[in-house]
């Protein structure tokens, strides 16, 4: 928590007391208003707005225009937090023409900030930046350095996100200038670390540098939210340089540090991070264990939206109970002072006591407002990089169907044509080549592989060193899943050979792959508690495995039953082999396929 918003809400209470005392409505108003705003620092939004509608009916009844339009403006920030944004930017509006015409300049600043946030959330980020350009020049006719500060390096996120990453580093290195010139240790270490994510698109080693700047002066701040996440990104960054153990150390610490302060988003990151750190070193069982977490902290975050508006509905109904008629009464029995000199002294005391207080809130306001929109752009970009990440491991279906029931059963599929490839005397080239050759061979393959049952909607299944297996007609049947299975497995042997000549004229290894197909039927569904994977079994696969290891370098071998189902289609021509000594099945008939002349 950036600021102390029991302590305020305790002395706003004496404040507010003290005030009724001498019936000074303005300062009775503005001890409620802080107390709002103190719930509002919690998350606490019903208790929030039911303050803050006490104290704007006080203030207007009296005229006060520019506590008016303060209220508004924090009203204005529980609906934006609660992602009401319709309501949000009316309340920012009626409080930003109050404060234009009262020529606030700060003020005003935060009001334009507020809106220019609400729609850089909704991406549009042409309307954002001119509410934030705006801010900016508030700002600097205010002379609030602070605040040039913030906004600067709002604009610089807008451009970092549009990838300008020239003018992005612009404003950032100005805010960042300026932070150092008002010392300001949290706003020095955040344009350090925005910095770093603008870099972090193009140079890695300078965003580690800003990265690890930024790290030491948060640990000076003791913000330890803000430490755990620059931890998760100098992770990120060892993994992209390939130092995935080095990268396990720095995601961990920001894991234990998100803990220890109960961090939510900041846990779902770091256990993001781990999964990815692990899966890299293929320890598959502590990568599903850091995915599944990963999986729960993200469904807490969607919970705890979905609470926020529970919260609003309340809210509604206790603003009905708790009428204005009540305030009203409150104020009639409040006891007059008649002493005009102890009025005056309180009143001083209460101005001071007043200011002290908004500055007990007024520290952590900018750096929450970023840390909530950073916040709410992680779960927004999160949740479809968490589908991603599923995706990876399911089909689409499948993903859909587990994360609806909590499991997905197990179907029969009658006709799935399941096709297998395997690289020619991989035992022997493995000998001779690299590990790091060896797999960055494989992986340049399997890559193409992977667009190519992309391109014709066939299922991947998995790979075993060498080996490559994938199906279709599953988990959807399709009626040209086993045409689209044949016109893929002639593709990838055309990657291949095209692939064997340009690495001969390198004079670099390259392997030659034979590729075999059955169709038949067979049972799929998800196998494994701790790790996911979709998987097929059934004879089916066995015999399109034959059909793979009895085949020819070059060629894509099917079986009969596939012959028969497909050779009719004109864009095909077949070879007949006659019957093939099959391991473990006998003797099996099989055909050569290849694309017609027309094909």
């Amino acid at each position: 928590m950036y600021t102390q918003p029991d302590s305020a809400f305790y002395y706003a209470q004496l404040w507010y007391d003290f005030a009724k005392k001498s019936d000074l409505k303005n300062y009775m108003a503005s001890g409620v208003f802080t107390q709002g705003n103190s719930f509002l620092m919690k998350g606490d939004y019903v208790n929030a707005l039911m303050y803050m509608q006490k104290s704007l009916v006080v203030f207007q009844e009296i005229g006060a225009k520019g506590s008016i339009a303060s209220n508004l403006n924090s009203i204005g920030v529980v609906y934006m937090d609660q992602g009401n944004n319709v309501k949000a930017i009316d309340y920012f509006e009626r409080s930003l023409k109050l404060f234009e015409e009262l020529g606030n300049n700060s003020r005003t600043a935060y009001c334009l900030n507020n809106i220019a946030s609400i729609y850089e959330k909704q991406d549009e980020d042409a309307t954002a930046l001119t509410y934030y350009q705006r801010c900016l020049n508030y700002f600097e006719e205010a002379g609030h350095k602070k605040g040039i500060v913030f906004s600067l390096y709002n604009i610089g996120g807008i451009y970092s996100r549009q990838g300008d990453i020239a003018a992005a580093l612009e404003y950032s290195q100005k805010s960042l200038l300026l932070a150092e010139e008002i010392e300001d240790k949290l706003e020095i270490a955040t344009c350090l670390m925005s910095i770093g994510d603008i870099y972090n698109q193009s140079d890695n080693d300078k965003a580690l540098d800003y990265f690890q700047s930024s790290l030491k002066v948060f640990e000076e701040t003791g913000d330890k939210p803000n430490i755990s996440k620059v931890l998760i990104r100098i992770g990120g960054i060892y993994y992209s340089q390939g130092e995935f153990l080095k990268g396990i150390v720095e995601c961990n610490k920001g894991y234990l540090l998100a803990l220890s302060i109960e961090g939510v988003l900041e846990q779902r990151d770091a256990c993001k991070c781990l999964y990815n750190g692990y899966k890299a070193l293929g320890n598959s069982n502590k990568a599903l264990t850091y995915y599944e977490q990963m999986t729960v902290l993200s469904d807490s975050l969607k919970t705890r939206e979905t609470s926020n508006k529970l919260q609003q509905m309340e809210f509604d109904k206790q603003v009905l109970a708790d009428s204005i008629a009540q305030v009203e009464k409150e104020r009639l029995v409040q006891k007059a002072n008649d002493e005009q000199v102890n009025k005056k002294n309180k009143t001083i005391y209460l101005a001071v006591g007043g200011g002290l207080l908004f500055m007990i809130l007024a520290g952590g306001f900018f750096s929450r407002s970023r840390y909530i929109k950073k916040s709410r752009d992680v779960i927004s970009k999160e949740k479809d990089r968490s589908d991603k990440l599923l995706l990876n491991i399911l089909p689409a279906e499948i993903a859909e169907e587990l994360k609806s029931k909590g499991k997905a059963d197990a179907r029969d599929f009658d006709n799935v044509s399941i096709l297998f490839t395997d690289f020619k005397s991989f035992t022997e080239a493995s000998a001779k080549l690299s590990a790091q050759d060896l797999v960055s061979e494989i992986n340049a393959c399997f890559e193409v592989f992977d667009g190519i049952m992309c391109k014709y909607g066939i299922e991947k299944i998995k790979t075993i060193g060498d080996a490559y297996m994938a199906a279709g007609g599953l988990p959807v049947p399709s009626e040209d899943s086993l045409k689209n299975t044949v016109l893929a497995a002639l593709e990838m042997q055309a990657f291949i050979s095209k692939r064997k000549v340009e690495m001969d004229t390198i004079d670099k290894h390259s392997f030659q792959m034979r590729a075999g197909i059955h169709t038949g039927a067979v049972v799929a569904g998800i196998v494994g508690v701790k790790k996911f994977q979709y998987d097929i079994w059934g004879d089916a696969v066995n015999i399109a495995s034959r059909m793979e290891s009895n085949g020819q370098v070059g060629k894509v071998n099917i079986s009969k039953q596939t012959f028969e189902l497909i050779k009719d289609d004109e864009q095909f021509t077949f070879k007949k082999r006659g019957k093939i000594q099959a391991k473990g099945k006998g003797e099996i008939e099989m055909y050569f396929v290849e694309l017609s002349s027309n094909g």
